[in-house]
């Protein structure tokens, strides 16, 4: 199992993080944009994913484990 220092060394946390910001890219574009609701959720689902492998702070390993548990079908599928 990989020892990480911070969460930033995350592999699903750098993809996440691509992932968002190609997401408020796309998002700000005019036709994408006017619809404010699905703007806003789509952002906020991004988010969402990344913020997820914040349980790498939290004390105890099954915690942290059920969250990278979560994020580990988002580094292999790509």
């Amino acid at each position: 199992m990989a020892t990480f220092k911070k969460f930033e060394e995350i592999e699903c946390w750098k993809r996440a993080r691509e992932l968002t910001r190609r997401i408020y890219r796309i998002s700000s574009k005019a036709a994408f944009a006017r619809d404010f609701g699905l703007k806003d959720q789509i952002r906020r689902a991004s988010v969402s994913v990344m913020s997820n492998t914040e349980g790498y702070d939290r004390s105890g390993t099954g915690e942290f484990c059920s969250v990278s548990g979560d994020c580990q079908g988002l580094s292999s599928g790509g």
